[in-house]
Order: structure tokens, then C-alpha cells, then sequence
């Protein structure tokens, strides 16, 4: 059993390192948000997004009002924007100027940076959800009281298994190549991935596999949840299955130079 005395180092290390992740969370956070082409992907687009579904019949079919449709298929797009594209893309160029190199070998370490890159994922979905969110309660959003929680547990979800998928992307090819992917699969998600629309308006030869992707699960299950206040554990257990697979495989193959 250790002695008080060699209680007292280990408490302080703890601490230390504690302070030292909140730290380069906000690190990340401050750069997230001072960067414009991350600000325009992660609030000007959704913003467009949303009063352009809110304005036009696209989606009237879907809620009683277009605004309780689009509200959480635009807070679904903004996880995609911030874990998925955002981060992806700050990842894969900090990996090429060494900066990923460099902090892994300091008393943060590397799951410290990673744990650093996670809270900035999430102050800034915050962020994303208060200006979001509140524009849509402007515009007469009404979310189901019953789905609000779990609201809140499927964005926090779908922050770990995006983040997972963008530092997978960034960690194992070309700075370039994560700009294009991310960019291009951020678009397409939008589009046909059952984000900002339902995942049954997909293509039919689309259909099986937009069933099963992270967007959809997501995108469906925040409209389940603040349009009827239901919960679908389908979308729950698809998120949770790319959280893990993802997560490993960022783990297995990350390269930090």
C-alpha cells in the first residue's frame, strides 16, 4: 500500500498533467476559432444551410414546420464541420510542419494531445450549438422537450466518432489529401448522407450503405429526438460502432511525422 508520502508525487503528477491538457485545449480551441476558414465551415455554412431549408419546401414533408426538420440536421452538419473537417484538416498540417512530433515528445504526450484536440472539438460544438440553436429558436424552432438529452448525447457521440474518423484521415495521408477528403466528404455527407435530409430521400442504389454510415445515425436520430422526442438505439449503436472501429484504427495507424 503506498505511503501518503508516495501518495503526494503521484496526486501532484496527475494534477500537472491535468492542467497541462486543459491547457492545449484551449490552445486548440483559440485556434480553431481565430481561424476564418474554419469559422466560415464551421457557423457561416450551417447558418446558409439552415435558412435556406428553412425557406424553401425541401423539407416540408419531414416536421410540421421546415425549421423543426432543419434545426437538427444543421446541428448534426456542425459536428461534421468541427470533429470531422475542422479537425481533420488542423491535424493533417500540424502533422507536416512537425508540430504533432514535437508536443508528443513533451510531458503532454500523445494522448495528452489528443485528449487537448477532443475539448477544443467540444467547446467549439458548444459554440456551433448556442449560435445555431438559438437562430432557430428565432425562427420559431421548437424542439420536442422529451429529446433534448438525448439530443445532447448523440451531438457528444457523434463529436467522438467524427473526431475518430478525422484524425484518421489526418494521420495517415498527405496534408493535401485530407483537405480534399474532408472538404469533399463534408459535401457529400450534407448531400446524400442523411444529414441535413433524412437517409431514406438517398438514391435507392445509395440506400444500404447511407443506412450505415456515422451522418446518417446521427442526422436521423437528432431529428427523431427533438421532432418527436424519441430515441433511436439503432443510430446509437451505428454511432458507438464507428466511434470504436475508428478510434482503433486511428490508434493502429496514425503516423506523427
Amino acid at each position: 500500500m503506498p505511503t501518503s508520502m508516495q501518495a503526494a508525487p503521484a496526486a501532484a503528477n496527475a494534477q500537472g498533467t491535468l492542467k497541462r491538457i486543459l491547457l492545449q485545449g484551449r490552445y486548440e480551441t483559440m485556434g480553431m476559432i481565430s481561424n476564418g476558414e474554419q469559422l466560415v465551415v464551421a457557423v457561416v455554412l450551417p447558418l446558409m444551410a439552415l435558412f435556406g431549408l428553412v425557406f424553401t419546401d425541401l423539407l416540408k414533408d419531414v416536421a410540421a414546420k421546415p425549421i423543426d426538420a432543419a434545426a437538427p440536421g444543421v446541428l448534426a452538419l456542425c459536428v461534421v464541420s468541427t470533429a470531422f473537417t475542422g479537425q481533420g484538416i488542423a491535424t493533417g498540417f500540424d502533422r507536416r510542419y512537425g508540430v504533432l512530433r514535437f508536443l508528443s515528445t513533451t510531458p503532454l504526450g500523445r494522448a495528452g494531445l489528443i485528449y487537448g484536440k477532443v475539448i477544443a472539438v467540444l467547446v467549439v460544438l458548444f459554440l456551433q450549438v448556442v449560435v445555431i440553436g438559438g437562430t432557430a429558436l428565432l425562427l420559431g424552432w421548437r424542439p420536442a422537450p422529451a429529446g433534448i438529452g438525448w439530443a445532447i448525447a448523440l451531438l457528444v457521440l457523434g463529436a467522438a466518432a467524427f473526431t475518430a474518423l478525422g484524425l484518421l484521415v489526418a494521420g495517415t495521408v498527405r496534408p493535401e489529401a485530407t483537405l480534399a477528403i474532408t472538404n469533399l466528404a463534408w459535401v457529400l455527407l450534407a448531400a446524400v448522407g442523411g444529414i441535413l435530409f433524412p437517409s431514406n430521400r438517398a438514391p435507392a442504389y445509395l440506400q444500404p450503405i447511407v443506412d450505415l454510415l456515422p451522418s446518417a445515425a446521427l442526422g436521423d436520430s437528432l431529428r427523431a429526438a427533438l421532432i418527436a422526442g424519441t430515441t433511436s438505439v439503432a443510430g446509437i449503436l451505428i454511432l458507438l460502432a464507428w466511434t470504436i472501429i475508428a478510434g482503433f484504427a486511428a490508434t493502429r495507424w496514425f503516423k506523427w511525422n
